[in-house]
């Protein structure tokens, strides 16, 4: 199918229509003194993205302009370079020059009829950089001081040809939010029908027949006009979603004439492009694909010559898929490339001073993985036009979680490939949304991050490495008390039980104590004003009541504060267990972290795997002196680990514990029958007991 080029040259002026406003904001900052290092930042990837998505449609002068100021601005990134007027005014003639040769785009110009790029200005501004002094160069063409116009705009004749108005986007989006601001209005009507019951029974005997009858009046009326204010609100969403192929098509043709310009070779399928987003999601969903695209092809893929010589096809296989889970639509990018090199990681994050080495060497590989998503962070040994200058990744990871309140996994194996997965909301217009009161204050937390909500006994609780830990269903859940988190006063409860909201992201969980569920429906999100948007565990603003405001919970920020803040005892019983090495393989993060946090507090060097496969390549990759693992799991189970590893001689004979919440007499015998040297269930865990049994069995 011939691929309409237009489609794609619209979008990028739309998207450019979003950057120059941007630049020029930036560039006077930068003239008044008041720029500061992330602005500089912000200017810098602006002009990045600019030159990455002309290069794609082969807008060559777009290109060649965009890759001179990003020059410039790496220079003053850097710090090799001040904020002079002749620095900023070269800044403010390249980006008049982006403007006008994007407005020709607006009015139809091709991309082979633009004009050619200003040569002087493009050696200006590539001289500033080095430090190098050139003429001013001056300006032949006129320039459009405006923003590009939307390329949305169409002459009459096509009206009357066309059975749709194309809209402008602000006026949509003004219609969205005036919808929600009357739909939150409406919910406010349902207490007004509560406070109307409640002064009925109040009123003399005399008095409540009639107030009856307007209450029931007022009920049904608002009844009534739930469904129809909900189905408006949700037709309005729906002018506004498009599939994910307006995104996805241009980068699977794309792929391919980039992975050229590198020497290699690649075959890039897509799937699940029908599925539909948000307009406003999919506007900022574009730069993160486009950063993981080049992250692939620059980073991921091998030349030929060398995926023959690993035994692989020449041509490199790069997958764009996409499916709806619930409330949650996955995209998901990967590779067949070599994977991620951690020892190149190390180095480089240590090179980079991104971090100490003590720091380094507390990480997990999973969170030694995630070095990548440091600002400034590259693992290419030399700098490329197409790779840039370690732009990017921070600005994936910033977008997918901080902006559309998404989650970012990220899974490699050298040899094998890269996977990147993110998980975005269907609209950030809308959600579901618990609300719940802690401390005296009312919070809320959409319900995509929710997994349940638990009422139990604190007697419940066990204590594993110091964190106190429920158990619930085969799982070690960490228990934190929310408003101890959040600063918020304590409550003391009349019972013993206690209220805890179970949420989570992806396999990570966390029990949160509460003191109690307010309410739970569909909410108009609010987005945070400019100035509270530095505030990390708080996402965005839902309306209750009149004139009443409550925030959300940012529940990726809140996991990450609870890890950080985590602390491990410490024991001294450490000199005969600091050589031993143990495998802990569990389906669950949570419980694969804590029964790690327990080991590690008496001494021993532990290794995780997320399933039986996983643990079983583990263990035959280098020697373990003992290994402890679930049953239930993706798979390969326990019970079919041990038996995998009493057939290999080096664990004929090594310890074998199995930890599962299976508690029929079958099971255990069952373990006994593979070979398990020890059989515990997690109901009764307790932490002293698992460290007794492994110095037992070692010894």
């Amino acid at each position: 199918m011939a691929l309409d080029i237009r489609r794609f040259i619209q979008r990028f002026v739309e998207e450019a229509a979003d950057h120059l406003p941007r630049l020029r904001e930036g560039i006077s900052a930068l003239e008044q003194g008041h720029a500061d290092r992330e602005q500089v930042n912000e200017l810098f990837r602006a002009a990045h993205t600019l030159k990455g998505s002309s290069r794609m449609l082969k807008l060559v002068p777009i290109t060649a302009l965009a890759h001179s100021t990003e020059e410039l601005l790496s220079a003053l990134r850097d710090g090799t370079l001040g904020a002079t007027p002749a620095v900023t005014s070269l800044l403010s003639q390249a980006v008049d020059g982006l403007a006008d040769l994007v407005s020709r785009l607006a009015e139809g110009t091709t991309g082979d009829d633009l004009p050619a790029v200003d040569e002087a200005l493009c050696s200006a501004l590539e001289n500033a950089a080095h430090g190098q002094p050139s003429p001013q160069p001056s300006i032949s063409t006129p320039v459009s001081s405006a923003p590009a116009p939307s390329a949305a705009q169409a002459t009459d004749s096509e009206l009357r040809l066309s059975d749709t108005v194309r809209v402008r986007l602000d006026r949509l989006d003004d219609v969205i939010r005036l919808m929600g601001e009357v739909l939150s209005g409406h919910h406010h009507l349902h207490t007004l029908v509560d406070q109307a019951r409640a002064l009925s029974t109040a009123l003399p005997a005399e008095q409540q027949t009639p107030f009856h009858a307007f209450h029931r009046e007022l009920k049904d009326s608002v009844l009534s006009h739930d469904s129809l204010m909900s189905d408006l609100h949700d037709r309005a969403l729906q002018m506004r979603m498009l599939p994910l192929s307006v995104v996805f098509d241009p980068l699977a043709h794309m792929s391919r004439e980039l992975a050229q310009s590198l020497g290699k070779q690649v075959d890039c399928r897509v799937r699940g492009s029908e599925i539909e987003l948000d307009r406003q999601m999919i506007d900022r969903l574009s730069d993160p694909l486009i950063h993981l695209l080049r992250n692939a092809l620059d980073h991921g893929l091998e030349p030929p010559a060398e995926r023959q010589a690993a035994g692989k096809s020449p041509r490199g296989q790069l997958i764009i898929e996409a499916w709806q889970d619930a409330d949650w639509v996955v995209v998901e990018m990967h590779d067949d490339g070599a994977g991620i090199d951690l020892d190149v990681v190390r180095q480089k994050a240590l090179a980079k001073q991104l971090i100490n080495e003590e720091q380094l060497n507390a990480l997990s590989e999973q969170e030694t993985l995630e070095l990548i998503f440091l600002p400034g962070f590259s693992t290419k040994s030399m700098i490329t036009d197409f790779s840039g200058r370690g732009v990017g990744m921070d600005v994936v990871k910033r977008t997918v979680v901080d902006e559309l309140n998404g989650d970012l996994q990220l899974a490699s194996e050298r040899g094998s490939g890269t996977h990147f997965t993110l998980r975005l909301p269907l609209s950030l217009a809308m959600m579901r949304v618990l609300l719940v009161s802690v401390g005296g204050v009312n919070l809320g937390v959409t319900a995509p991050y929710v997994s349940e909500l638990v009422e139990c006994s604190s007697h419940s609780f066990i204590d594993a490495a110091g964190q106190r830990t429920l158990i619930l269903r085969n799982e070690f859940v960490p228990v934190v008390s929310l408003a101890e988190l959040l600063g918020l006063p304590a409550t003391t409860s009349a019972t013993d039980n206690t209220l805890l909201l179970v949420v989570h992201q992806r396999h990570q969980k966390l029990a949160l104590i509460i003191d109690s569920l307010i309410d739970e429906r569909d909410r108009v999100i609010k987005p945070l004003p400019v100035h509270l948007r530095y505030l990390p565990l708080v996402s965005g603003m839902v309306s209750m009541g009149r004139n009443a405001l409550v925030s959300l919970l940012h529940v990726p920020a809140l996991l990450e504060a609870t890890r950080h803040t985590a602390q491990r005892p410490s024991h001294e019983h450490t000199s005969p267990t600091l050589a031993k090495r143990i495998l802990v393989v569990d389906d669950s993060l949570n419980t694969r972290e804590i029964e790690k946090d327990v080991l590690e507090a008496w001494g021993y060097h532990v290794t995780l795997a997320e399933n039986g496969r996983d643990g079983l390549a583990k263990a035959l990759a280098e020697p373990f002196d003992a290994v402890l693992t679930d049953v239930e799991m993706p798979v390969m189970d326990g019970f079919a680990l041990t038996t995998r590893l009493r057939e290999n001689e080096a664990y004929r004979y090594r310890p074998i514990i199995i930890i599962t919440s299976r508690e029929k007499e079958t099971d255990r015998r069952r373990g006994i029958e593979v070979g398990a040297d020890a059989y515990i269930v997690k109901g009764s865990f307790d932490q002293n007991n698992l460290v007794e049994t492994l110095q037992a069995l070692l010894g």
